[in-house]
């Protein structure tokens, strides 16, 4: 990189003496001679300006570039031959060193003071921002504060370690090139720091950078150091050879080496600017606005090409990012010239980084030139974006990038690459791998492009989205306030039309950032990108997914677009071919059942008719998980009865049955009652199959009978009237007794246990079912008749068959909705038996009373004519015992005596009465024991009550309050009252 940072011009020429020193103020030059004479030059011009002073004034003071000329020659300004000499325009000061230190006002020339301590002294160093001057003679430091005034004050001296070639403020401290190495001194303890070794070729070389860093040569290599002296990590400058001086103004350093001058950018990595050849250069300082060099006999002024001119020349030889440093460097006034500039620059740089691979670097700068998104998708014509009014804006850079179509061309190679790859002979195969390659690379880097705009693009939208929605509901509240007030001038605001500008850029950069991540085999990113808030265009989205067979994010997009069903008929699709091996190639996922669960629970509370639709292709497969959607979504349990009735009347019972079971409360009588009517169907046409091919079993089972009897014990809120109605007559007894004990016909039910089915076992279940309901219900004395109920039919069992189906055909018949009675029982009067006498007084008044009208010689349920039948017919006697053996805690002891036979012998009721009468006698104590404890209780309360009636309370017609008086029989306390 070299441009023409500086044009250099002869100032003064044919000087009479050979130049020491130089320096500047405003327009002229100040030029120290050998021959101890100080010249000042001023320009030429300026002798010929015959404006007022007052107009010079407003002039810039600074050199002109142009011949000077001798103005005026001050004889014997120094004894010696200068050192250095250094102009310091904020105080007015010429400071010259030379025999001793000594100041000067300008531009008269006046002594304002001279240091004699500094006499033989060999360098100094000014810090103009406190006024502090420090120099170095011999082995010591002197430093010196201006006062303000006419004179100086010294401050500090410290010692050295040897003599100081070179030194310079930083900050607080001084740093000192003290032969061979370099050191920072405190300048309030004077505590030495060592820093590095300078070089072995060139003595030391201090260098104050305007950031108050510090530049030290070593050789010819220039190292930055802070102020305390620590190494930076900023790189070093190169020069070609060992500098004897160097220069600093922003943003270059200017270095005199033996055969030239060299320019180097002030930035890593520091490149070489200019080379200017000079010979027997003996000074180089900086001026305000120039740099000066003072050669034997003549002077040069470098003055720098405007910034305007080395930007251009920088962007056409491809240096962009000094062009871009430079742009900062252009004066605040000039701020839209520096934008536009800078704006160019970096859309001209990030081409080039673009076309030169570097494509990460080149949408950074492409970011930082704030140019729109649609201009850098326009090198990517893989990239389908939405069509917009916003395209026009890239228009205006074609005059600064060129021919953007050229570049869309150039770089359409790459980004099509990933859509389909030709077929390749092997020779060509590397090319395509790194072709490939580069296209992933372009990629990636525009989606960190597009990811790094897209928090303040979607912010944007969002707040555009938010303008609108307040906007509208705005206006539609006043549309009524306003009708009367229709002129009004703020009522024509409500109808301005929001630009959706924003909203169009949200949808281009979206809808580019999801091809980009699946372009790139970052599937679950675009899925994180969907799933929250986006505005990808969905017809441009949609046909890119499927044409890639990204059916996730497709039904992503779906879902957030609330295309609920074509999302739902593409899952079910889906699933479908996943079942089978034909579409293996195009799916990469596998596709459950139990997705289309998972995408309906969202939408179980907004629309249910969509769940309920689109549940049935899963009912089947995923009952259980079906049915908890049911559940956890709150679908009326009604409408999805009826639903499924409809639609799937086959898994209306797996529904029921599978709610039944999650949320047993949570199923009202009109689905229970549907249930066991399906149960009941179910099990009519398989006992109908069954008899036609006369195979019928009463004990035979199937799953839907077991189902149906569980069903018709386990709930109750069904009708069992209208399910008697339907069964047949002869068959199915289980089912009829359980519901003829929904409906209170116990002895009804018990006699099909005994008499149809022949099983004792369920008769005595039966019973302890009923009893223990009882028990719940806290009418133990009612239901404990069960068991006499269930003894009467083993002992008259001619008598309950006769009459069994004449009570059931009237049963049904009848349709009644009262709740039948349990049924009666007569008791036999109590004789005179011990034992009957016995039983009755150890039962005692808890248990049901059996009225004396109830009661004749006859046994229950009969009378005399059907005494002889009785007698004749075989009893259930096992059973009978067994009964009064295994619960003879819930029978009526006396009760179950009187109905039983007077064969019976009592040896067979010893499992009955042993227990029982124990049980009595053991009550008995204990009722005993408690009624003694009453009895003592009662006369110790008669007892305390006959004490307190001993006192007297006797009132008299007195005022005044007597005292007690105590007898023998009773406690006497007057009290006086007052008279009535």
């Amino acid at each position: 990189m070299v441009h023409t940072a500086y044009d250099s011009y002869q100032l003064i020429t044919n000087c009479p003496t050979k130049i020491d020193a130089i320096g500047s103020y405003n327009l002229n030059l100040y030029v120290s001679c050998s021959d101890g004479c100080l010249r000042i030059y001023a320009p030429q011009s300026s002798g010929a300006d015959r404006s007022p002073p007052s107009d010079r004034l407003l002039q810039t003071l600074e050199l002109k570039k142009e011949a000077y000329v001798l103005e005026r020659t001050v004889n014997g300004f120094s004894k010696r031959p200068m050192v250095a000499m250094e102009v310091i325009a904020s105080r007015e000061l010429l400071v010259s060193l030379s025999e001793s230190i000594a100041f000067h006002r300008l531009p008269n020339l006046e002594t304002v003071a001279v240091i004699p301590k500094a006499k033989g002294a060999n360098a100094y160093a000014w810090d103009d921002r406190r006024g502090f001057l420090c120099f170095a003679r011999q082995r010591r430091v002197c430093i010196y504060r201006h006062d303000g005034g006419r004179g100086f004050v010294e401050v500090k001296e410290f010692g050295v370690p040897d003599t100081v070639k070179s030194m310079s403020w930083c900050g607080e401290n001084i740093c000192l090139g003290i032969k061979r190495e370099y050191t920072i001194l405190n300048s309030t303890n004077g505590a030495l720091t060592e820093v590095f070794p300078s070089g072995r070729i060139a003595p030391p070389l201090v260098v104050s950078l305007p950031s108050g860093e510090l530049l030290l040569g070593k050789d010819q290599i220039g190292m930055f150091v802070d102020q305390n002296g620590k190494l930076l990590q900023e790189g070093r400058i190169s020069w070609s050879e060992a500098p004897a001086v160097v220069v600093i103004q922003k943003p270059y350093a200017i270095g005199l080496l033996p055969r030239h001058i060299e320019i180097r950018f002030l930035r890593a990595p520091y490149p070489l600017i200019q080379t200017i050849v000079l010979r027997n250069v003996h000074c180089l300082v900086h001026s305000s606005n120039t740099i000066i060099v003072a050669l034997e006999n003549s002077i040069h002024g470098f003055f720098p090409v405007p910034l305007g001119a080395q930007i251009v020349q920088l962007t056409a030889s491809g240096d962009f990012e000094e062009a871009l440093s430079l742009c900062k460097l252009l004066p605040p006034e000039d701020s839209n010239l520096r934008a536009a500039k800078e704006q160019s620059i970096q859309i001209r740089y990030a081409h080039h980084l673009f076309e030169n691979g570097s494509y990460e670097e080149a949408m950074e700068h492409f970011l930082e030139s704030q140019v729109e998104m649609t201009y850098v998708l326009s090198l990517y014509p893989s990239i389908t974006i939405p069509k917009t009014s916003i395209l026009s804006v890239t228009e205006g850079f074609m005059d600064i990038t060129g021919d953007a179509s050229d570049l869309s061309r150039g770089s359409s190679g790459i980004s099509d690459d990933l859509d389909s790859v030709p077929q390749l002979s092997e020779s060509d195969e590397s090319a395509a791998l790194e072709s490939k390659k580069m296209s992933h690379n372009t990629l990636m880097a525009l989606i960190k492009f597009l990811q790094k705009k897209r928090f303040s693009v979607v912010d944007k939208a969002t707040a555009e989205g938010t303008e609108e929605v307040v906007s509208d509901a705005v206006g539609r509240h006043y549309k009524s306030y306003e009708t009367s007030r229709h002129n009004k001038s703020n009522k024509g605001r409500l109808n301005i039309p929001i630009n959706s500008g924003a909203r169009e850029m949200a949808a281009i950069l979206d809808t580019a950032l999801l091809q980009a991540l699946i372009l790139t085999g970052q599937p679950s990113s675009a899925l994180e990108l969907l799933k929250g808030l986006n505005y990808c265009d969905l017809k441009i989205s949609e046909e890119f997914l499927h044409k890639r067979n990204q059916y996730v994010c497709l039904l992503e997009i779906y879902r957030c677009n609330a295309m609920h069903h074509e999302a739902l008929k593409l899952l079910h699709r889906l699933i479908e071919d996943s079942k089978t091996d034909k579409h293996q190639i195009e799916i990469t996922q596998k596709f459950k059942p139990e997705m289309i669960i998972e995408y309906l629970k969202p939408l179980c509370g907004t629309d249910p008719m969509i769940v309920l639709e689109y549940s049935m292709l899963v009912l089947e497969s995923c009952p259980s998980q079906t049915i908890e959607l049911f559940l956890s979504g709150n679908i009326p349990a009604d409408l999805v009865n009826s639903y499924l009735k409809q639609h799937a009347p086959n898994m209306q019972a797996t529904y029921l049955e599978l709610m039944l079971a999650m949320n047993e409360h949570g199923i009202s009588g009109n689905l229970q009652n549907e249930m066991v009517q399906i149960y009941l169907s179910e099990v009519l046409d398989w006992y109908t199959d069954l008899s036609s091919k006369e195979n019928w079993d009463e004990k035979a089972s199937c799953p839907s009978r077991k189902k149906l009897l569980s069903s018709l014990e386990g709930i109750s809120g069904y009708n069992p009237e209208v399910l008697l109605k339907r069964l047949p007559q002869n068959a199915l007894y289980e089912e009829r007794a359980l519901l003829l004990g929904k409906m209170n016909q116990h002895e009804l039910a018990l006699s099909i246990y005994v008499h149809k089915l022949h099983v004792p076992e369920l008769a005595l279940s039966y019973c302890d079912r009923v009893y223990e309901s009882g028990l719940h219900q806290q009418s133990v004395n009612t239901y404990n008749n069960i068991y006499l109920t269930l003894l009467q039919i083993y002992l008259n069992p001619k008598k309950t068959i006769k009459n069994f189906e004449k009570r059931i055909t009237n049963l049904v018949s009848s349709q009644s909705n009262s709740t039948p009675k349990l049924s009666t029982w007569t008791a036999v009067k109590t004789k005179g038996g011990r034992l009957s006498k016995k039983i009755a007084e150890i039962e005692g008044a808890e248990v049901m009373r059996i009225s004396p009208s109830s009661t004749d010689s006859g046994r229950s349920d009969g009378d005399a004519d059907d005494h002889g039948e009785e007698e004749g017919s075989s009893i259930m006697l096992e059973e009978v015992l067994h009964l009064l053996g295994q619960r003879w805690d819930r029978i009526h002891g006396a009760q179950a005596l009187k109905l039983l036979p007077r064969e019976t012998k009592l040896q067979n009721l010893l499992p009955f009465l042993g227990p029982l009468l124990r049980k009595s006698s053991e009550a008995y104590r204990n009722l005993s024991v408690i009624k003694r404890l009453r009895e003592s209780e009662n006369l110790q309360v008669k007892d305390e009550l006959y004490d307190q009636r001993k006192t007297v309370v006797k009132i008299t017609g007195y005022e005044g309050c007597g005292k007690e008086r105590n007898t023998s029989s009773e406690t006497i306390v007057e009290m006086r009252m007052p008279a009535v």
